[in-house]
């Protein structure tokens, strides 16, 4: 049976996460990272450490390895078993590279120049600024989906040009060579938590919009967390309902709220009915420093042990080259590569 047509027990899925930050925050938690876990039920998983995309804009190569492993090391403590799903590290298995450069073959320089981050950042600096990288870089994304030609690739809004281009390569791909890439579908979990800024709830929390204290990093001292919950923006008025349009504030940690304990946004509004803002944010502070203080403790015991480290993302790196190397052969044979031949002591 030819690879393209491999059967697979469970639908694969694959995503990845950019090392660029010491700590994931809330909103990465609860929108993206805790769904990955719950994926590990339903599919076969691939998920990996996206340090080749890192370095698309200058960087620093010692803080760039620590935040590999960190962001490593958040994975396995939201949930993310290795003996379940392949972790792994993108620069660990070179086919991500390989099949980048057949995809950037494939691509036409108008179709990258379009791409909205390059236009972004190319507006803002000047195109003679940026790096090559960041022209290409969708093309090397496109690659490291359909290496492993998953059914499904969990996308924010952000994402969904990229996987629309992904697609697009795939399928000029099949056409002008031969079928090889199954079109991967975009996967929206069925709910979600929008997690806003504390300081400014009618903004997403972001690493690069949100002020410090408008942030919840799952790895800070937890009283800093929770002095974060309490200082939070609130809305006029003392009532504890949820209301984006007159009380975005409250909304928003009501969101949290609900997502971190479980208990359904009415069932909370009920829960505080008669109560000041004060009662619910000290609760919700309890509430968010039970939820992190594990998750951080669990972290730091895996960063102290790279030696643990290390072995998972080997594992996940021979889970993930098994898949990519089968693909590559497929690609390399289907543009009309000369295959290696190997001595008989290989």
């Amino acid at each position: 049976m030819s690879s393209t047509q491999e059967p697979q027990a469970r639908p694969r899925i694959l995503s990845g996460i950019q090392p660029t930050s010491d700590t994931i925050h809330l909103g990465n938690y609860l929108g993206a990272v805790r769904q990955w876990a719950q994926l590990q039920e339903d599919f076969e998983p691939f998920f990996f450490i996206a340090n080749q995309h890192a370095i698309t804009v200058e960087h620093d190569a010692k803080l760039l390895r620590e935040r590999t492993y960190r962001a490593a090391a958040q994975l396995v403590a939201a949930g993310v078993d290795p003996e379940r799903s392949a972790i792994f590290v993108q620069s660990h298995v070179p086919e991500h590279a390989q099949l980048g450069w057949i995809m950037e073959c494939i691509t036409g320089f108008g179709e990258a120049r379009r791409m909205t981050q390059f236009k972004d950042k190319s507006a803002k600096i000047g195109e003679g600024s940026v790096s090559v990288g960041l022209l290409t870089y969708p093309m090397l994304m496109a690659a490291d989906i359909l290496l492993y030609r998953p059914q499904y690739v969990p996308v924010g809004e952000d994402q969904r040009q990229h996987l629309e281009l992904t697609r697009d390569l795939a399928q000029r791909f099949n056409h002008r060579f031969k079928k090889t890439f199954r079109l991967p579908e975009a996967y929206i979990p069925k709910a979600t938590a929008k997690i806003m800024d504390l300081q400014d709830p009618t903004s997403k929390m972001s690493k690069s919009a949100s002020s410090p204290a408008g942030l919840i990093d799952v790895l800070d001292d937890p009283k800093v967390t929770a002095k974060k919950i309490r200082s939070a923006v609130t809305d006029s008025g003392s009532e504890v309902r949820f209301d984006e349009a007159e009380k975005p504030g409250i909304a928003n940690l009501l969101r949290i709220y609900s997502a971190l304990s479980g208990t359904e946004i009415e069932a909370l509004e009920k829960q505080y009915a008669g109560k000041g803002y004060g009662d619910f944010k000290k609760d919700l502070a309890d509430v968010v420093v039970e939820f992190v203080t594990p998750f951080r403790d669990r972290t730091l015991a895996l960063l102290d042990d790279r030696a643990e480290l290390d072995r998972i993302l080997a594992a996940g790196a021979e889970k993930a080259r098994a898949v990519a190397a089968r693909t590559l052969v497929d690609v390399y044979d289907r543009v009309g590569f000369v295959a290696p031949v190997r001595s008989a002591d290989q």
